[in-house]
C-alpha cells in the first residue's frame, strides 16, 4: 500500500486560509493596503421574527466568488490588485453584547484606518455603522456621512435600551462624530413603526431625501450636487441593502416594497464617482431570509462598485492598466 509522507511538508501546503472577499489576501495588518474588508458579524437580535444579519459577512464572502475582478467597460484591469485590497477577516465578538461588540468593531476599524487603508465593513445589521463611524471619525476629522437606505436610522433612542439598528445615526450626531449639517440620508421610503422619525432626523441636522425626491431629481444631477457640497472633505458611505426592492434583495432585515432595482442602485453608486470616500459599509444582508444567496451576491457586487469609486478618489494616482 502506497502512503504519502507529509511530515516534512510546509505549513502552507497543509492548511487553507479563511475564505476572503473575492479571494483577496488575508491579513490582520492593513499597512500598505488601499482598502481592507472587515466583517462585522453582529445584529442586535431584537426583531420579533427576522434575525440573522450576523451571518451576513460569511454569505457576502461566499457569493463574492461570482464577482470578477476585471470590468471591461470601466476598469479593464485587476481592480483589487490595483487597490491592494486585503481582507482582515471578522471582528471577534458576541452578538447581543452590544457594548463589547461595538468597542471591538471600532478598534478593529480604527487600526485599519490608522494604517492608511479604507475600511469597508460587511454587516451585520445597520447598528454596526456606529462603531465604524466612530473609528473613521478618529482618523478623519470633519467626517460627512452619506447614508443610502430606505430608513433614516436616526430614530429617537430609548433611554433604557439606547442602541439598536434604528438609532446609529442618532448617536453619531449626538456624539458629534460627524458633520450632520453636511450629511445626507438618501432613498427613504415606506412605513415606519412610529411617527415623527423624519422630523427627528432633520432636528439632528441631517439632510433627508426620499426615494421619490431622488428620482425626480435624477441620480446624476443629485450626485453632482453632493460633489459640489462635499468638495474633497472625507465621506463615510453607508449602503443599507434594503434600499433595494425585495424583488432583487429579499434577504434583508427590514424589506420595503418600491425600492431600487439592481440597475438603479448601480447607477446611483456609479454617479458618486469623485467623492473622497474614506470608509464604507454595506449592511443588513440576512442569509436566513435570502433566496439562493441573491442578496449577498448583490451586496458583493455593490462592494466591488465601492472599490471602483476608490479608484477615483481626489488626489489618487490613476491605476495602472495591467493584465
Amino acid at each position: 500500500m502506497q502512503t504519502t509522507n507529509l511530515s516534512a511538508a510546509e505549513p502552507a501546503s497543509l492548511y487553507t486560509r479563511p475564505p476572503t472577499f473575492m479571494d483577496t489576501p488575508y491579513t490582520t495588518d492593513a499597512t500598505g493596503a488601499g482598502a481592507a474588508i472587515l466583517g462585522c458579524p453582529f445584529d442586535c437580535g431584537i426583531h420579533p421574527f427576522r434575525i440573522g444579519a450576523r451571518q451576513g459577512p460569511a454569505s457576502i464572502r461566499e457569493q463574492s466568488g461570482l464577482v470578477r475582478r476585471f470590468h471591461p467597460e470601466r476598469a479593464d484591469f485587476d481592480v483589487l490588485k490595483a487597490l491592494d485590497v486585503v481582507d482582515c477577516g471578522d471582528v471577534r465578538l458576541t452578538s447581543g453584547r452590544i457594548d463589547e461588540s461595538f468597542a471591538a468593531i471600532e478598534e478593529a476599524a480604527f487600526r485599519i484606518a490608522a494604517a492608511g487603508a479604507v475600511p469597508i465593513g460587511l454587516g451585520g445589521d445597520g447598528s454596526v455603522s456606529l462603531p465604524l463611524v466612530r473609528a473613521a471619525s478618529r482618523v478623519h476629522p470633519g467626517l460627512i456621512v452619506l447614508h443610502i437606505d430606505s430608513h433614516t436610522d436616526a430614530y429617537p433612542a430609548d433611554e433604557a435600551y439606547p442602541y439598536d439598528a434604528s438609532t446609529q445615526f442618532t448617536h453619531a450626531a449626538l456624539e458629534q462624530r460627524i458633520r450632520t449639517g453636511a450629511s445626507y440620508h438618501v432613498g427613504l421610503r415606506g412605513t415606519t413603526m412610529r411617527g415623527g422619525v423624519h422630523e427627528h432626523g432633520r432636528g439632528l441636522g441631517y439632510n433627508l431625501v426620499t426615494l421619490e425626491e431622488l428620482w425626480k431629481y435624477g441620480p446624476d444631477p443629485f450626485a453632482a450636487k453632493l460633489k459640489a457640497e462635499f468638495a474633497d472633505n472625507p465621506v463615510y458611505l453607508s449602503w443599507d441593502m434594503d434600499v433595494f426592492d425585495p424583488s432583487c434583495a429579499p434577504g434583508v432585515c427590514t424589506p420595503v416594497w418600491g425600492g431600487l432595482s439592481a440597475r438603479e442602485g448601480m447607477m446611483l453608486m456609479r454617479a458618486l464617482s469623485g467623492l473622497n470616500i474614506v470608509a464604507a459599509d454595506v449592511n443588513t444582508v440576512s442569509p436566513p431570509h435570502d433566496v439562493k444567496g441573491m442578496t449577498a451576491f448583490l451586496a458583493a457586487a455593490m462592494i466591488y462598485e465601492i472599490l471602483l469609486l476608490l479608484l477615483d478618489r481626489p488626489g489618487r494616482e490613476p491605476a495602472r492598466v495591467s493584465a
